[in-house]
């Protein structure tokens, strides 16, 4: 009976450790590196007062990276797996590489050694590009390990589009134990930041449930062909991490598809409402999503590796 107590004590403690080892936590570089977040904070800092728009796209590298917290998005192509940067909802979009590489160089020199994931930048990045722009903070969770792979088709599969009407959109982030809380408070991302015209065509010539002024405004840089490329705001105030966004919906100025679909006689219409009305519930909601999906499937413990370049497997 001894014997038997104390495997089922060491057991639990086995288990405990283990769960502790394996979970994320906000002071996981507390005692390896503490230099490693004021690092990554003033090199964003740097980098969005050069360019405002760049807090969105490191913003949008950690969303379009966290169907999976991996830090596979950052990696190039090899011989043995396309880049998820030719992902239909990255390809000629997600951008800003270049400062998670600036980043990634800087905090291994400030800690001695390569110690921090790139996934874990992207994290941080994204929570320090929001606050920069005048937004919300919060504790983000550390201890993700980077993948040795990629695969352009998972992205293709996972990632939401801007085409996507409500039941797919929902359906999409339920897969990811997301729900339409988490779906509202992380779409108001798009209060930051720039979208092609390529993306939006059709919603300003096509859709009827649009502002006719708002339509008309966006044809003039956004023509029936060619203009592809030209660029248009989610909101009035791209740089400014606000409720435009959502006060843009309740008008029908929604610039995607997929943003106007969160107010159009669905379900997710009184959320929308609050958020335009109240920001503290918005930067509240907002944080707490961002945790939760900083938190799908990332790689810990064992698992994977610190990667040394953020663009390719040690």
């Amino acid at each position: 009976m001894a014997s038997l107590t104390n495997f089922l004590l060491h057991a639990f403690l086995w288990l405990a450790l283990a769960t502790t080892a394996f979970s994320l936590s906000p002071k996981f570089y507390d005692r390896v590196c503490p230099q490693a977040l004021p690092a990554i904070n003033r090199i964003v800092k740097a980098a969005v007062h050069r360019e405002p728009r760049m807090g969105a796209s490191l913003l949008r590298l950690h969303f379009h990276d966290c169907f999976g917290c991996d830090g596979s998005l950052l990696l190039d192509s090899t011989p043995a797996f396309e880049t998820e940067k030719n992902a239909r909802g990255n390809l000629n979009s997600v951008r800003g590489f270049e400062v998670v590489d600036q980043i990634k160089a800087e905090v291994d020199r400030v800690c001695g050694r390569p110690t921090v994931s790139c996934a874990d930048i992207l994290a941080v990045t994204a929570r320090d590009s929001v606050v920069a722009l005048g937004g919300p903070t919060w504790r983000v969770r550390l201890g993700r390990r980077d993948s040795t792979t990629a695969s352009r088709a998972l992205a293709d599969s996972v990632l939401p589009s801007a085409s996507m009407d409500l039941p797919a959109l929902i359906d999409n982030f339920k897969k990811q134990d997301l729900n339409q809380r988490d779906l509202v408070a992380l779409s108001g991302g798009h209060t930051l930041g720039l979208s092609r015209c390529l993306i939006f065509r059709n919603r300003i010539y096509n859709a009827t449930n649009i502002d006719p002024a708002f339509a008309k405004q966006r044809r003039v840089t956004c023509p029936r062909t060619g203009g592809n490329n030209n660029l248009a705001p989610f909101d009035p105030t791209p740089a400014k991490f606000d409720t435009a966004y959502f006060k843009n919906l309740v008008k029908q100025r929604g610039l995607l598809t997929s943003d106007q679909a969160l107010f159009n006689g669905g379900s997710t219409d009184q959320l929308v409402k609050t958020y335009s009305l109240n920001p503290d519930a918005f930067w509240n909601d907002f944080a707490k999503s961002m945790i939760k999906m900083g938190n799908i499937k990332p790689l810990t413990g064992k698992q994977g590796q610190i990667r040394v370049n953020c663009r390719k497997a040690n």
